[in-house]
């Protein structure tokens, strides 16, 4: 059960909004016309093969793509993160902003199911010189659905609570996962931007990143980028494909005829291994309950859709953008950009035939 999730995530609006659909670097890009996601996610053989046929200028040295400030293109870092977290996400800010943003001050937007305290609207607009937003997120979009039978819900998070799945008794997550699957790009504070990066406290970036990542998905059509694969917790999922495969036939025309779900399925999507599309795919899987029934994550959905909605060249795996996530890490192997300086990983403790599952 491959997903293409929990990590560096950018992402185009257009996913979302009209066919494509975005995921997981914690980078996540928001574009009406474009849709471009990071995830961190382990590159064997089979997705090598599948990734690199599209063969793209080498954006380190694409001129057209080291935009200045005054070139930016209507994109966001977008951050979910509450008010405990400040003291990890600090870091973050600061590793981010001295790597890459500094150099062009793309804006900040912090959202939060409660209100943010003067002490993190404070530190966090300190870090860097690009424009901070802060807001809290509409209760419509972290609740319950009508739908919902909670005290249903509350024996499912009892239930994976004692199967010490992670998050599993925490009801926070639950919504967390659900808002992040169909309702982030919907905030109001993201309908002026085409392109977002979706950046979780306390995750680092050790190398340079010396062009803007959302000019080059902008300019190849990329709708979704990668950097780690994980497997996703059977336990947490058992309906999820099962509710695909009905939705796949129900609505046979969002399905790209050059779609990549041979990497989530390895029997013409037998088992589990955007736009109008997206949002009619999420709707139908909220209204089917497990993302509080079950404990079905955002970056599996995601993942999903970007198989089954985009074409093969509108995903991308960013192998020179360094990430690392707790005790997952995806550092560029090519000796250059060691030998420059730039990085401060080893490509050696690289996540990679470690077969972890996702905790995100």
């Amino acid at each position: 059960m491959f997903q293409f999730s929990s990590s560096l995530h950018f992402a185009s609006v257009r996913l979302f909004r009209f066919l494509r659909v975005a995921v997981g670097l914690t980078l996540i890009v928001l574009a009406v016309f474009y849709s471009f996601v990071i995830t961190s996610t382990f590159i064997n053989d089979r997705y090598r093969q599948h990734f690199f046929e599209t063969k793209y200028i080498d954006p380190h040295k694409d001129l057209s793509i080291f935009v200045t400030n005054s070139k930016r293109l209507k994109a966001v870092i977008v951050i979910l993160v509450r008010n405990s977290e400040l003291e990890q996400l600090l870091p973050t800010l600061r590793q981010l902003e001295e790597r890459w943003n500094k150099k062009y001050n793309y804006p900040y937007v912090y959202l939060n199911d409660v209100v943010f305290t003067s002490e993190f609207i404070e530190k966090t607009s300190a870090v860097t010189n690009a424009k901070t937003y802060h807001d809290i997120i509409p209760s419509e979009m972290w609740s319950y659905p009508s739908w919902i039978d909670q005290t249903k819900a509350a024996r499912s998070r009892a239930r994976m609570q004692n199967d010490h799945v992670p998050y599993g008794g925490l009801e926070s997550y639950y919504h967390m996962c659900r808002f992040n699957s169909g309702f982030f790009f919907r905030h109001p504070l993201l309908k002026e931007y085409d392109y977002y990066w979706r950046v979780e406290p306390g995750v680092e970036f050790n190398c340079n990143i010396d062009y803007d990542p959302f000019a080059f998905i902008q300019k190849n059509n990329i709708s979704y980028g990668f950097t780690i694969s994980l497997k996703e917790r059977a336990n947490t999922i058992p309906t999820l494909w099962q509710n695909t495969k009905q939705f796949i036939k129900d609505h046979p025309q969002f399905i790209s005829p050059r779609n990549s779900a041979k990497l989530i399925s390895d029997n013409d999507m037998e088992t589990y291994n955007l736009s109008e599309a997206y949002l009619k795919f999420f709707e139908y899987l909220d209204k089917a309950g497990g993302f509080f029934y079950e404990r079905w994550g955002d970056a599996p959905i995601h993942s999903i859709a970007a198989a089954l909605f985009l074409e093969k060249t509108n995903i991308h795996f960013f192998n020179d953008i360094a990430y690392k996530h707790r005790e997952l890490q995806h550092c560029p192997p090519e000796q250059e950009i060691h030998e420059s300086g730039k990085c401060q990983c080893d490509p050696k403790n690289n996540f990679g035939n470690k077969h972890l599952l996702s905790v995100d």
